[in-house]
């Protein structure tokens, strides 16, 4: 069980969590739901496709990506987010920076989702002063630089182990395990050998103890495979999920919900899963 503020989600099957990119620069959808009523009816038609949760994010995170004011990202979430409080999924707010993370928690995000895993200790305190979730990712370097020669000796033990020690940060601030998510970050300061090999193990993060949340929709490493540009890489990114899935993810981040959801219903019939 994940306890996201007032919700408490089963992850006895695997969860869809719906990007909603509130940007004008994103990699995939950028500038497509920047205003406050083309990002809310994107929400809401996640939801009817059958998104367990919504992530919402007022900054680009891609490659190059170029930074983005404290009060420019907040003009851009909130509006968003005190629209969906009372949706019937949780919000997720995809930020680093821990004012816009109480901004969101106040204007009804039941979700932080923290590229930086809370190595901040002002965000760290911003989670920990609440009942919300958090999802620790692990990067390499910064989005602006972070792709131009990321450089592992194992990158599977190396992101388990940087996972697992802001697990314990997060628990000694106060922070309950059934709060956390994991996110391997793939694409962050990682080449495709070193996406393809955390994608293989997946499953050794899921002995942290956490859920483990996969975010592929779309990446730059399945055009890599595929050869096709972002608008083209739909079957790449439902099969992505399904590997994710299958190697024991939680949550599967994506842009495309309903063929995801689509995709999942054969794989959970198949495991018997309700």
């Amino acid at each position: 069980m994940l306890h996201c503020g007032k919700f408490k989600l089963d992850l006895s099957r695997p969860l869809i969590m719906g990007i909603v990119n509130a940007t004008p620069d994103s990699f995939s959808d950028g500038g497509q739901h920047l205003g406050r009523d083309a990002a809310l009816a994107h929400a809401q038609q996640l939801v009817a496709e059958g998104a367990d949760m919504l992530d919402i994010g007022g900054e680009s995170t891609r490659p190059g990506a170029r930074p983005v004011s404290i009060q420019e990202e907040m003009d851009r979430v909130l509006p968003i987010i005190g629209e969906l409080r009372d949706a019937a999924v949780p919000i997720s707010i995809d930020t680093f920076k821990p004012e816009v993370m109480l901004a969101a928690i106040a204007a009804g995000a039941q979700m932080v989702n923290d590229i930086n895993a809370l190595q901040d200790a002002a965000s760290l305190n911003a989670v920990a002063s609440s009942n919300v979730a958090v999802c620790l990712m692990h990067k390499q370097g910064n989005p602006k630089t972070m792709q131009e020669l990321p450089v592992y000796q194992n990158v599977v033990a190396e992101v388990g182990a940087f996972l697992s020690e802001r697990i314990a940060a997060a628990e000694a601030a106060g922070i309950q395990r059934d709060r956390i998510v994991i996110d391997p970050g793939f694409g962050f300061g990682k080449t495709l050998a070193h996406n393809l090999a955390l994608l293989r193990e997946l499953n050794r993060l899921t002995e942290l103890g956490v859920p483990v949340l996969a975010g592929l929709s779309r990446k730059s490493m399945l055009g890599a495979l595929t050869g096709q540009e972002v608008s083209q890489r739909l079957p790449a990114s439902v099969a992505a999920a399904l590997i994710a899935v299958q190697r024991g993810a939680n949550i599967v981040r994506v842009h495309d919900v309903r063929a995801t959801v689509d995709a999942l219903k054969v794989l959970n019939a198949v495991n018997g899963v309700g």
